[in-house]
């Protein structure tokens, strides 16, 4: 046992807490299990750890016995408040719980950098709270590194390479400003409900500053462009953006008839460079 706490079992029962499928709800009750995802954030002594969705606490019960200064939990389900009051009672001054929506709490209100995010994202916020970590107004942000579980599917296009079916746009802004890497594969078997798919935990670290130059509003626009129409050439893809797209790509060395998959991230970026220029 990772602290004197009952089993997640245990705790789900006693607060009667089943998963609801409208919150993107699957808990992890494998204590072992949640202390090893905690461990993939790294060194968590002397770091503050924001986490969203922790349910049933078992994520959040790994995080401060790995050592974490302070936690500060996110969860829009109320029926899991009491659970982080016992946890909070156990790991003195160490937990902050907040009933609400993620997207809607700044987290620099409550935690002090240096700051890593770790959670079992629910299901459906997770890719959105990816992009806008990942899209900040300014770089560095104010996480050191995101260690994050998502459907394996999401995970894979994280850290997809180009030529590739998984990548896209999210693995551009991933690979821009940070290194991706998936850390641990998990099966359906391993959560409650067992969900469809598979899952895997993706490690993020902040980059000091991004891969290559670019503007990162034209860089989204390009990128975003490009893959809404994965299909076509980027001339004609990319003709919203500039009408006078085939210069800008024949002046950085991409060839007008490539599709968006084709095309690496440096190149993206010197496209970027161009449009903005």
């Amino acid at each position: 046992m990772i602290d004197n706490l009952p089993p997640l079992r245990d705790v789900i029962a006693t607060h009667e807490l089943a998963a609801k499928k409208s919150l993107g709800q699957n808990f992890l009750l494998d204590l072992n299990l949640t202390a090893k995802i905690a461990r993939m954030a790294g060194d968590l002594t002397g770091a503050d750890v924001l986490e969203i969705g922790p349910g049933p606490g078992g994520l959040t019960r790994g995080l401060l016995s790995e050592g974490a200064r302070r936690v500060l939990a996110i969860e829009k389900d109320p029926r899991c408040m009491p659970i982080m009051a016992e946890i909070a009672a156990a790991y003195p001054n160490r937990l902050h719980a907040i009933n609400g929506d993620a997207l809607d709490v700044n987290p620099l209100e409550h935690l002090t950098p240096p700051i890593k995010v770790a959670a079992n994202l629910p299901y459906n916020v997770g890719t959105e709270l990816l992009v806008r970590w990942l899209t900040p107004p300014t770089w560095p942000p104010f996480w050191e590194s995101l260690t994050l579980m998502f459907q394996r599917e999401v995970a894979q296009r994280i850290v997809a390479k180009p030529g590739t079916k998984a990548y896209g746009r999210l693995a551009l802004l991933a690979q821009w400003r940070s290194d991706p890497k998936i850390v641990l594969d998990l099966p359906p078997e391993a959560f409650s409900p067992p969900p469809k798919v598979s899952s895997a935990v993706v490690h993020l670290k902040a980059l000091p500053a991004p891969r290559f130059e670019a503007d990162a509003g034209t860089l989204n626009r390009v990128v975003a462009a490009a893959f809404n129409q994965r299909r076509k050439m980027l001339r004609s893809a990319l003709k919203s953006v500039d009408p006078a797209i085939e210069d800008h790509l024949n002046a950085v060395g991409i060839k007008p008839t490539e599709r968006a998959e084709q095309v690496g991230l440096e190149e993206f970026c010197a496209l970027a460079r161009s449009l903005k220029g």
